[in-house]
């Protein structure tokens, strides 16, 4: 027991540790991970400070309150997720609004570039056949396999990449332009298009795939991405929808900024975390895959889809745009 309760003061010391310094407004990449896993960081945190109320009592005490500062930390940080918090936006169903709108479907997908199960990533996007569909690391090969689903589309914008930041933009939408943009290096590109659904005022979509914080990686050039991409639209329209892999979580400072500057509602507020990586294990995943609106657009729904054989869930949504 008494080895038992050294390893416990140990890892509750290192977790808290890691918990105080990712307070620290710093881009190293060691610091910014942490807000990645702060939800399944906490599930452990818990799992441990039960077991150490069966330590000796001055072990016990020490640890545990480690432990419980770790899961306070993070659940702070976490808190608008909750299903405990105040909505951010209301579903269309639940305003008088709906009625007076055009809605559509939009779907976003990181198929992931060495993924090769082609098949499910066809038939789940035929099953949901959304109006705008945006894809995510896709390379040549992966176009090529996917042809016989971007023909239905009246528009598509193709932007293969050979490693990770390619991207797919398809519609059936009214499509008034579309462009390809490198915000800050030319391997992660951000696609922006005005799109015009039938009798409403245009709209823009943004879709975005920043690089994620690993070694060697830290997030001053994601950062700058995201944030610039949700201010620096080529239009600057009141109503706008943006989706895709953040590779950054909902609570993060960055994020926070980028819905704070640039006037965006997340439906995740007030609802839950949904996470989306990894596809296996979303009971301790995180949601890297973000969708936010603006202005008078709103959602009837939105959702987090059943595995199709990347690492990413899709997400899908339907939105409603005012006539």
């Amino acid at each position: 027991m008494k080895k038992l309760g050294i390893s416990l003061i140990a890892l509750a010391t290192l977790l808290l540790i890691a918990v105080l310094i990712s307070l620290i407004p710093s881009d190293a990449w060691f610091v910014r991970t942490v807000d990645l896993v702060r939800e399944p960081m906490s599930y452990v945190a818990a799992l441990l400070l039960i077991l150490a109320l069966f330590l000796a009592r001055a072990q016990r005490w020490a640890a545990v309150t480690m432990f419980g500062l770790v899961i306070l930390i993070n659940v702070w940080r976490i808190w608008p997720y909750s299903f405990l918090a105040e909505t951010q936006l209301a579903l269309a169903e639940e305003t008088p609004q709906a009625a007076e709108a055009t809605c559509f479907s939009a779907m976003s997908v990181n198929v992931k570039v060495k993924n090769h199960q082609y098949d499910q990533i066809i038939a789940q996007v035929r099953k949901h056949d959304p109006d705008v569909l945006f894809l995510m690391e896709t390379d040549a090969r992966w176009i090529n396999q996917l042809e016989p689903v971007l023909s239905a589309y009246g528009h598509v914008d193709r932007h293969p990449q050979p490693e990770a930041f390619g991207l797919v933009f398809a519609t059936r939408l009214p499509t008034l332009k579309s462009s390809v943009v490198e915000n800050t290096h030319r391997d992660t590109p951000t696609l922006y298009a005005t799109l015009q659904p039938a009798g409403t005022q245009p709209i823009e979509f943004i879709g975005l795939h920043p690089k994620p914080p690993l070694p060697g990686w830290n997030t001053d050039s994601r950062d700058e991405n995201i944030v610039n991409a949700g201010v620096q639209t080529p239009d600057r329209l009141p109503n706008a929808i943006v989706m895709g892999d953040f590779n950054d979580v909902p609570w993060s400072r960055t994020t926070s900024k980028f819905r704070s500057t640039g006037g965006w509602r997340d439906p995740r507020i007030g609802r839950g975390t949904y996470p989306t990586f990894p596809a296996n294990l979303l009971f301790v995943g995180w949601p890297l895959d973000q969708l936010m609106v603006k202005g008078g657009l709103q959602l009837q729904s939105f959702e987090v889809l059943s595995d199709n054989g990347s690492d990413h869930r899709a997400m899908l949504t339907h939105v409603c745009a005012p006539l």
